[in-house]
């Protein structure tokens, strides 16, 4: 049996066989909860809860409102500010393959849950790809929105236990740059467990 060592939260299984006898390294990562300090490296996460200050009473008292909780950034100035809506399918917890990842390089872009019991956050930092060594997995609750940083790669939703529908902003001016996808290659094999 191969020793495994646990890094970043990336369990490093043994070489597995690829093409033509090559080895290929298995990347196994667990998501952890997904809290504003552990996830500050990639972007931001709104979660009432974890809330700065009190607030201040509005709506004649029947409500507390907390501002400016997070920024979405704009790097163009001819972007427009599209909100999108978004129906995710279920899927049932285990192991996933992480197939693409995608990232927005002049703009931040928000997921706001509008029905969600708990999602999948798959981050990573890189210029031209990827860098995997930087892969992050977290674990967010139905209560916390995300904001990925300009320029942080990002798998698609992946969402657990009922069909969910999130809100998304993003700032957008209708190039390429809008959204730059990268497909993992067959050496490149990572997998994500709860």
């Amino acid at each position: 049996m191969h020793p495994q060592t646990v890094r970043r939260g990336a369990a490093f299984s043994a070489p597995a066989p690829g093409p033509r006898g090559y080895a290929r390294e298995v990347r196994t990562f667990v998501a952890r909860p997904l809290t504003r300090e552990s996830f500050a490296p990639f972007g931001q996460v709104l979660d009432i809860d974890q809330a700065t200050g009190e607030g201040r009473p509005v709506n004649m008292g029947t409500a507390r409102r907390h501002d400016d909780v997070l920024s979405i950034e704009n790097l163009r100035a001819d972007a427009r500010l599209n909100i999108a809506a978004f129906r995710c399918q279920p899927s049932v917890p285990g192991r996933f393959p992480v197939v693409e990842l995608e990232k927005h390089p002049r703009s931040g872009q928000l997921f706001v849950p509008l029905n969600a019991s708990r999602y999948l956050v798959a981050v990573a930092h890189g210029e031209s790809a990827p860098d995997l060594d930087t892969l992050e997995v977290f674990l967010a609750s139905g209560r916390q929105a995300v904001c990925y940083g300009p320029g942080v790669w990002h798998q698609p939703m992946i969402v657990f236990d009922v069909e969910t529908d999130f809100s998304c902003f993003v700032w957008e001016n209708g190039t390429p740059e809008d959204c730059v996808p990268y497909r993992l290659s067959a050496t490149e094999i990572v997998t994500v467990e709860l």
